[in-house]
């Protein structure tokens, strides 16, 4: 009834509204058709106009959109806000169009939903850089829209049998609506979650604002973990960000969280013995919501946040009293976003819910089938991880089977081209004279270093036409290629095990905390008093925790400064810690740096310089990359700085440390737009990694590593003499060297032993 209700209120919107310059109110915003409803409705109250832009590259295309050889049309689906009014709309094109286009009087088509939007002429075009704008008719923008383009006047086109790019539009990934509209008042109704403060059908970034009160609790901040880390997970692919606010309420819409009581922006959380939750007008703006998560201590708001993630309110629902229970705690590596590794996965499994493993026709887009592994998979070396492919290609006369194949791609990285028929001398002549040589399934070895731990397979059937097959089978999608279900890949043979620290594993996917998914096995530690970019840098890092795993940090603990004692002192000894910094937290940085590699003089970060002990230890273990004076001069030579640092735990030298740290609050707060950058994620890795606008991420390892994961103790012996040529040969010589001393010593005795002998005699 809720969508229902929405829809109504949209459609009469972008057909009332616009069309007459009516006031818009509940009357003129329901079809006149329609009885009045029979439960009371929340007044319809519009925002002032919201400007937004959504780009082709958020609309799942992030190389844009290309047509060519016979492959004239091609289409895009993409969402928009169920609870905003699309009152004005522009689509601004951006065009590569190749010299063979333009040279003749070509136009490209526009459809939106099924309504023509107009024709761009081709010929005017240039190749490097065309832009064109058109206006759209902002009642055509409904909730789910179809974008289609087709090439007409370009005859050629359809019998053009290569893939050489001569005949070739590309939309461009920025190309973009540039849209004006106004937010519906949903009513202040807990059923509505995520809504107003994220929208599933929103494509593009979101912004959640938390408000907390001016003294602020770790009790607060880990519930408002909890709840960053779902909305990572229900973003997804779209991106998320938050901002964080002491004793301020949101300009918009906004999440407050504190204990009963507790005084936000003029607002008292109301007083409650169990955990609450409520929906409220904003007071700047009734159509902007707050919704309060209240609770007397840690438990309490872990109860309140937890519930919220659970769903399944009744409707009508403006607050709700939660009681206690139970959150399940996670096992190691059950996250799961990530690709089982005790038994073969289907491909099928790993699909989403609209892909299909067949495809049609000859001109069609890649399969791609996207999976995300623990970044610590280990295999010995010469092992490699099996994939198993059944496949089918399509059996008409025309197609040009030596020179078809399936073509199979991971991580952009060329595996193999699999053949229509078998290949060999006596598959040929097999079938030549008729007999079957249909290859239909292959084996393919992926070495471990080719798994990361976000994935991308790609499956492409390419089909190449007969020299002399007629045209119109170049358009025939009544042939279908098949993947069978039964293809997979198997992880099963792979242990977990990896050299640490590394934070290409954390930016990836915040390893080793991810382990337990839920961070039971995590310390998210912060300074005595916290700033609001620390906090919000948390959030957003927590986030990227809960899209990388699929989990919410339901069992997750905040620290403020170091303890002197009692059980957060022996939280830190068992557990790992994420900890926030900037550069003028100088206390807090001294003592969570102790007796790391790296320290602080006069606010500047440091490469402490090794000792003469530890360079032989290193030396004889093998390691000569460490770069710690190289680190150091780095460190010293930028004022201006934000990046991570890693290192074992003073606490427990069995357990990691990563530090979120920058020069300043202000350079702290673009770490989150740095790692929407897949350049800078690719250069972070080693144990410290800064990043500076001049110079991009500059990546270093300057302290130990140490082995974590699982591995039997007789293979570990195996590992480290693998591992340890150099101590190991030193070993082997220092052995010999003992050992021929001791045999010569023993073999002189025996000689004048048996002189004397001979002599008494």
């Amino acid at each position: 009834m809720k969508h229902l209700l929405s829809t109504a209120l949209l459609a009469g919107a972008f057909f009332t509204a616009p069309l007459y310059g009516e006031e818009t109110t509940l009357d003129n915003l329901l079809p006149l058709n329609l009885s009045a409803p029979a439960s009371p409705v929340a007044p319809v109250v519009l925002t002032p106009a919201m400007v937004s832009n959504l780009k082709i590259a958020q609309m799942g295309q992030p190389a844009g959109v290309s047509m060519g050889g016979g492959q004239l049309q091609a289409g895009i689906n993409f969402t928009l806000p169920v609870d905003q009014v699309i009152t004005n709309a522009r689509l601004v094109l951006h065009l590569s169009v190749s010299p063979a286009i333009a040279e003749h009087n070509a136009t490209l088509q526009l459809m939106l939903n099924g309504q023509a939007l107009g024709s761009v002429p081709l010929s005017s075009a240039e190749q490097d850089d065309s832009r064109f704008q058109l206006d759209v008719p902002a009642p055509l923008l409904v909730s789910v829209n179809n974008l289609s383009f087709k090439i007409n006047n370009v005859d050629t086109m359809l019998c053009q049998r290569d893939a050489s790019g001569e005949y070739r539009v590309t939309i461009l990934p920025d190309s973009q609506f540039e849209l004006e509209g106004q937010q519906l008042n949903i009513g202040n109704d807990i059923s509505n979650f995520p809504r107003p403060f994220f929208d599933d059908m929103q494509m593009s970034p979101s912004t959640i604002s938390f408000s907390f009160p001016e003294k602020i609790s770790n009790d607060g901040v880990s519930a408002a973990a909890l709840l960053a880390s779902w909305l990572g997970i229900e973003a997804d692919y779209r991106g998320i960000h938050f901002d964080a606010q002491y004793n301020v309420l949101p300009e918009k819409n906004g999440i407050l969280i504190g204990h009963p009581g507790d005084k936000i922006g003029g607002i008292v959380l109301p007083d409650s013995d169990k955990p609450l939750l409520q929906y409220i007008d904003n007071p700047a703006n009734p159509a902007y919501k707050l919704l309060l998560i209240v609770g007397k201590d840690q438990a309490a708001l872990r109860t309140a946040a937890w519930r919220l993630t659970q769903g399944q309110f009744q409707q009508q629902t403006p607050s709700m009293v939660v009681e206690p229970t139970a959150i399940p705690v996670s096992q190691p590596y059950d996250a799961p976003r990530w690709i089982p590794t005790d038994r073969p996965v289907k491909l099928s499994e790993l699909l989403r819910k609209d892909q299909s493993l067949t495809s049609l026709g000859i001109w069609h887009e890649p399969l791609n089938i996207a999976f995300r592994a623990a970044p610590d998979l280990f295999l010995w070396d010469g092992g490699s991880i099996p994939m198993h492919i059944n496949y089918r290609f399509p059996t008409e006369e025309w197609i040009n089977e030596s020179h078809s194949w399936l073509s199979v791609t991971l991580n952009n990285t060329f595996l193999r081209n699999l053949p229509v028929n078998k290949q060999g001398i006596l598959e040929s002549l097999w079938h030549k004279v008729g007999g079957d040589a249909r290859q239909e399934q292959s084996d393919i070895s992926i070495e471990p270093y080719q798994i990361y731990g976000d994935n991308q397979l790609s499956l492409y059937f390419n089909i190449t036409p007969q020299e002399d097959a007629p045209c119109s089978v170049l358009l025939n999608n009544n042939i279908k290629s098949q993947i069978d279900d039964s293809s997979s890949i198997d992880l099963s043979h792979t242990r977990h095990f990896a050299l640490l620290p590394n934070l290409s594993f954390f930016v990836g996917a915040s390893f080793p905390f991810t382990r337990l998914a839920d961070f039971s096995q995590t310390v998210l530690l912060l300074p005595e008093n916290p700033s609001e970019t620390q906090i919000v840098t948390l959030l957003n890092m927590v986030a990227r925790s809960g899209n990388a795993t699929g989990t919410a940090l339901a069992n997750n603990h905040v620290i403020f400064g170091i303890p002197a004692g009692g059980s957060n002192l022996e939280m830190l000894r068992t557990k790992d810690v994420l900890a926030v910094s900037d550069m003028t937290q100088y206390l807090f940085n001294q003592q969570l740096l102790n007796q790391s590699p790296f320290g602080t003089r006069d606010n500047t970060l440091i490469a402490k310089k090794p000792t003469y002990w530890q360079k032989i230890l290193r030396w004889l273990g093998g390691d000569w990359t460490a770069d710690s004076v190289d680190a150091d001069r780095y460190f010293s030579s930028n004022t201006d700085w934000r990046g991570f640092l890693s290192f074992p735990s003073q606490w427990n030298s069995d357990r990691l440390v990563v530090m979120i740290l920058g020069s300043n609050n202000d350079q702290l707060s673009r770490l989150s737009t740095d790692l929407d950058s897949a350049k800078i994620n690719a250069g972070i890795r080693g144990d410290a990694a800064i990043i500076t606008d001049e110079n991009g991420v500059r990546s270093f390892r300057v302290g130990r590593q140490y082995p974590s994961g699982q591995m039997p103790d007789h293979m570990m012996i195996v590992w480290y003499a693998n591992q340890h040529a150099v101590l190991l040969a030193f070993s082997a010589l220092l052995f010999s060297i003992i050992f021929g001393l001791l045999l010569y010593a023993v073999l002189k005795k025996r000689a004048r032993e048996r002189l004397d002998l001979d002599n008494k005699k």
